[in-house]
């Protein structure tokens, strides 16, 4: 495949056959090496240009590997007039996101309790497939919860204010119940606070970098101090949401299916009527999403409570943000201001300092951008970049990217010897089965200190701090 190196870390895929935009590949030459090992991914992304209504390009960020048509890091922004929603390009888990709690312990404090800690939050939060949440919740419930998100909770005691105020979109998009189908909604009742499975976990982390003081200072962070991250989506829920509605996009537009380079890309024109349910759906799910992760964080802060004596209140939600979406924004493409549909899928929004959706808190700083790594490795804070409205519709990497897939994984690890191994670092882990953490051993993924270093180089999210794990439990 043709790829010219345009700029430092910067390559594109010039437009060629039923491509409408070139593609461009936001990456080192390491990483950029994993991309054409791994085969598809940069096949996907130039699929992806080929979407109707897509603008400027297809993008693939530093984490970029192969996904569901889609690859995971893409973001393609459609025009809203003209274009078409894609489920593949925001993923069955509608809206899975990263939450980080900040505390007012240092690591001192907990060190000597990181098993406790393990097993305390192990017992709260269900994780692993099936149902179980640390929220009882009816049919009744999740039908408010897909409606009105992290409002449904603060109305119903689960949420302070301040949570809907460092909370992307204040936790809430217009979703709508009666677009989400019935069995989405059986599989979500009796799974609010549920980590689920796969790469989801629950992480109590130490502060061991800051490389920005105003904008750590700004985001409530100091070196040494205690956080922890949460890594979840609308499990079934969102996953029922997608099936469901590729399978009636894939029924009503067969003849478009057929066209298509991957059938995995399958999509519906904006303002189809198809289209505006799923929107509304996933929208639903959505909130869904929020509301789980913030029910972790009750648990969380009882957990606190009970083995530290840390009011509830002081366990304080530093931000939270959703990286599979698809949301309507306002972009500037060729010197015109468009309102663009944004599929981020495995992509986080960046948004720099003084724009009007960075919420009043951080607008000075810039949002904060949370970015995983592994369970044996760093993690980091970001605040989106002055150049991410220019070179990627304001989105960052949302994670270190997989390198082995799981089955490999398991071939290549154990997870006796990753558990102590990792112990011997200083690192707990409790996990529902041993399957689990060898799919998620360390080695399983990409060098998060490249991602990030890419990202922070083209100034699409700059580096605020770093955290090590302490304590991890993992779905």
């Amino acid at each position: 495949m043709e790829l010219t190196e345009v700029a430092e870390n910067v390559y594109e895929i010039p437009r060629s056959g039923d491509m409408r935009v070139p593609a461009r590949v936001y990456a080192s030459e390491p990483l950029l090496e994993k991309m054409r090992e791994e085969g598809q991914t940069l096949e996907q992304v130039r699929n992806v240009a080929t979407l109707p209504g897509i603008q400027k390009y297809s993008v693939v960020l530093p984490d970029g590997h192969l996904g569901y048509g889609f690859p995971i890091g893409g973001v393609a922004a459609v025009d809203m007039d003209g274009g078409a929603i894609s489920p593949g390009g925001i993923g069955f888990d509608i809206n899975c996101g990263v939450r980080v709690l900040r505390t007012p312990l240092d690591y001192g404090d907990v060190r000597g309790s990181e098993e406790d800690l393990v097993e305390r939050l192990y017992d709260l939060v269900p994780c692993g497939l099936g149902k179980g949440g640390y929220v009882r919740t009816d049919r009744d419930d999740v039908e408010g919860i897909l409606e009105r998100g992290m409002e449904w909770m603060l109305e119903e005691g689960h949420a302070t204010e301040a949570d809907l105020e460092h909370c992307e979109e204040g936790g809430r998009l217009p979703g709508d119940p009666d677009a989400v189908p019935e069995n989405a909604k059986k599989r979500g009742v009796k799974q609010v606070g549920s980590l689920g499975s796969g790469n989801h976990f629950l992480e109590v982390q130490r502060v061991t970098d800051v490389y920005d003081d105003a904008t750590a200072d700004a985001y409530g962070l100091r070196e040494d101090g205690v956080v922890v991250m949460i890594h979840s989506g609308s499990r079934g829920l969102g996953h029922q949401v997608c099936q469901e509605y590729i399978r009636r996009f894939e029924r009503e537009y067969p003849d478009l299916v057929d066209s298509l380079p991957d059938r995995q890309l399958v999509y519906a024109p904006i303002g189809d009527d198809a289209a505006e349910d799923y929107r509304r759906a996933m929208y639903g799910a959505a909130n869904f999403a929020w509301a789980n992760r913030q029910a972790m964080t009750q648990a969380v802060r009882r957990t606190f409570r009970e083995l530290f004596g840390v009011d509830e209140d002081e366990v304080e939600l530093v931000y939270d943000v959703c990286h599979n979406i698809a949301k309507e924004e306002t972009h500037e493409v060729d010197g015109e201001r468009k309102d663009l549909l944004v599929h981020r899928k495995g992509a986080t929004r960046a948004f720099p300092a003084g724009h009007p959706q960075v919420p009043a808190a951080y607008r000075d700083a810039g949002q904060p951008v949370l970015l995983p790594g592994s369970m044996g490795t760093h993690s980091y804070v970001l605040a989106g970049g002055e150049r991410s409205m220019e070179l990627s519709f304001g989105s960052t990497a949302h994670g270190a990217g997989r390198l082995k897939s799981r089955t490999q994984a398991k071939k290549d690890y154990t997870a006796g010897d990753l558990k102590q191994r990792l112990r011997g670092e200083g690192v707990y882990v409790k996990a529902r089965s041993g399957a689990t953490v060898a799919e998620e051993a360390p080695g399983a993924y990409k060098d998060v200190d490249e991602v990030v270093r890419v990202s922070d180089r083209l100034g699409i999210g700059t580096k605020v701090a770093r955290m090590r794990p302490v304590a991890n439990i993992k779905g």
